[in-house]
């Protein structure tokens, strides 16, 4: 049986391909972005089974109204990609407060409100699976990254407890993991970097942009090959709750909960020392 997807920032990187690979597989797709007519382009020829649509996840109305159109046309959402975002860069005090609020409006409210508008549709039909990107940054933290890291950790502890509050309605969630992408993640048009100015942080801010800069485009992930492990994930019986996209990913996720589990244990009796001790009677 088909399935009919909606998938927030389509018209370029992860999401675009996520799109391509559910049509590829025979599946409809309603693929949102701030401009459709750029998801139009992409895919000519599909009209049947695609619906491009306007879609701005910081406007909680623009959600539900896409979600809306979403069933008018295709009479269910099967699967959720809540895919739109971007990158606030920069060391923390690098950082204005108005670009923290707008990072956090896109990579954690703007989730919010599309998942809001759908959840509804999933209950009723008992079934749905949902794909929340988080990123190996939400995982681990990373210098010059940590807005955008609390932001993916946000998505982590969110998704981990929705997982637990829809699983009676059949719905299943997948937080998505991806290392380095070969997308404009890194590119001028979609990364950010704070706007202040500090000394102290010259040096290693301007060496890490550099980096960051000759690796753009560069990165050795495929989001092709992402775009068709969803479409397997989304047909999976037992989906994982998190799935880890890239061997840079895997290497890094591993290396950091290793790390957790020996601090855990190094600090293990000082841990269990806060716990009250009741008397015997």
């Amino acid at each position: 049986m088909s399935k009919v997807w909606f998938i927030t920032g389509a018209s370029r990187g992860i999401g675009r391909e996520v799109a391509r690979a559910a049509l590829a597989a025979g599946d409809m797709v309603v693929a949102t972005a701030r401009n459709p007519q750029q998801v139009e382009a992409a895919f000519p020829g599909e009209a049947d089974r695609l619906l491009a649509l306007s879609l701005d996840v910081t406007e909680e109305g623009q959600s539900q109204a896409a979600v809306d159109a979403a069933v008018a046309r295709f009479g269910r959402i099967d699967v959720l990609v809540n895919n739109a975002g971007f990158g606030q860069l920069g060391a923390f005090e690098e950082v204005g407060a108005e670009d923290i609020v707008r990072q956090y409006g896109t990579n954690v409210f703007g989730l919010f409100n599309v998942t809001r508008a759908v959840l509804p549709v999933m209950r009723r039909q008992r079934a749905g699976r949902i794909f929340n990107l988080s990123s190996m940054g939400g995982t681990k933290g990373f210098a010059g990254a940590s807005v955008y890291c609390s932001t993916k950790y946000a998505v982590e502890g969110y998704s981990e407890s929705l997982a637990l509050e829809v699983a009676e309605f059949g719905i299943r969630v997948t937080i998505v993991e991806p290392g380095f992408f070969r997308t404009d993640f890194l590119d001028g048009s979609s990364v950010r970097y704070g706007s202040k100015v500090i000394e102290d942080y010259v040096p290693s801010s301007t060496a890490r942009r550099a980096a960051y800069d000759q690796y753009s485009h560069r990165q050795a992930g495929d989001p092709a090959k992402l775009g068709r492990a969803l479409v397997t994930l989304a047909g999976a019986a037992e989906p994982p709750l998190r799935y880890a996209a890239g061997t840079d990913a895997l290497e890094g996720i591993a290396a950091t909960l290793t790390a957790r589990l020996e601090e855990l244990e190094r600090w293990r009796s000082l841990s269990a020392s806060t716990d009250i001790v009741e008397s015997a009677a």
